[in-house]
């Protein structure tokens, strides 16, 4: 190929792929994992961040990493806010700007209330698996309080309107664990997910506290209700509710606005479309044992 025409391609590409009008819906220039190990470094100092971390220098670093956080945050919740604005209604920049850095400085005052949530699903993790050595190897190590980790910072955004954001910070707990949680769900304290793989929290699903879910738990809906035109109807709560002290284990599935009772015990693989009351054990029917004649084969 002649050198001169393929510099020209090349060019007139980048000139393409440059032009405003074809990347405006597309461009993103700030990194979420960013804001996530701010996030952690100030949740649990010691654990994530700056490792020589003292009583000494706690104030010191805080400082500086819920400066760095108010700044990066406010930037993202700038491109989000203009990302969802597609008809650039709430112009001009400086009225987007104003509100991203109140969104981002109210978020940064629920800091304490998320920590105190958080310490409670390490306790509660640690506390319901005999498995767990200690806080720290839940804090590291537990996939399950990584996924409620993300999601507890991903709902007090979704709380304050932050358009995209927490979606895309529970979507990266998703990846990384196979737990799926809406950041519109409402969770509870002391909320412990075991092993964790497959689990699916809806967006309108309510857990009270101190409630227990095993890997591939689905907490969905039912049906999706459609208005006059055939067009889903959104925000409608469509997902169970868990009241406290609930323990659902391994592949159950529940569906729909129903209720499962304070105290109660889900089985595993047991479907639920139908409310519960409190205090129930509810299981699969066992069927008959299997002989070894019947395991072998008659002979």
């Amino acid at each position: 190929m002649d050198i001169q025409r393929h510099s020209s391609v090349l060019g007139d590409t980048v000139e393409k792929l440059s032009d405003e009008a074809s990347y405006k819906q597309l461009f993103h220039a700030y990194s979420e994992e960013e804001i996530i190990d701010l996030c952690r470094a100030i949740l649990f100092p010691g654990y994530y961040g700056n490792a020589r971390i003292s009583k000494q220098t706690i104030r010191f670093h805080t400082g500086v990493n819920v400066e760095t956080l108010h700044s990066l945050l406010s930037k993202q919740v700038y491109a989000g806010l203009c990302f969802a604005d597609t008809s650039c209604v709430t112009c001009p920049e400086e009225k987007i700007s104003a509100e991203a850095e109140a969104i981002s400085e109210a978020f940064i005052s629920t800091l304490p209330e998320i920590r105190g949530l958080l310490a409670t699903d390490v306790e509660a993790t640690f506390n319901g698996d005999p498995a767990a050595q200690n806080l720290g190897e839940v804090i590291f190590c537990y996939p399950g309080f990584r996924a409620i980790g993300n999601y507890r910072i991903a709902h007090q955004l979704y709380k304050l309107g932050v358009p995209y954001i927490p979606r895309m910070i529970t979507e990266m707990a998703h990846s990384e664990t196979g737990i799926d949680i809406h950041p519109g769900a409402t969770i509870d304290e002391e909320f412990f997910i075991d092993h964790g793989t497959g689990v699916v929290i809806g967006e309108t699903a309510v857990i009270g506290k101190g409630c227990r879910l095993y890997q591939g738990v689905t907490l969905g809906a039912l049906s999706f209700p459609k208005d006059g035109d055939g067009v889903l109807v959104k925000g409608v709560p469509r997902h169970p509710i868990l009241e406290d002290n609930v323990t659902v284990y391994a592949g159950a599935t529940i569906l729909g606005r129903i209720t499962i009772g304070s105290g109660s015990i889900i089985g595993g693989n047991v479907w639920v479309t139908k409310d519960v009351p409190a205090g129930t054990k509810l299981v699969q029917k066992l069927s008959a044992q299997p002989t070894e004649e019947s395991l072998m084969g008659k002979a």
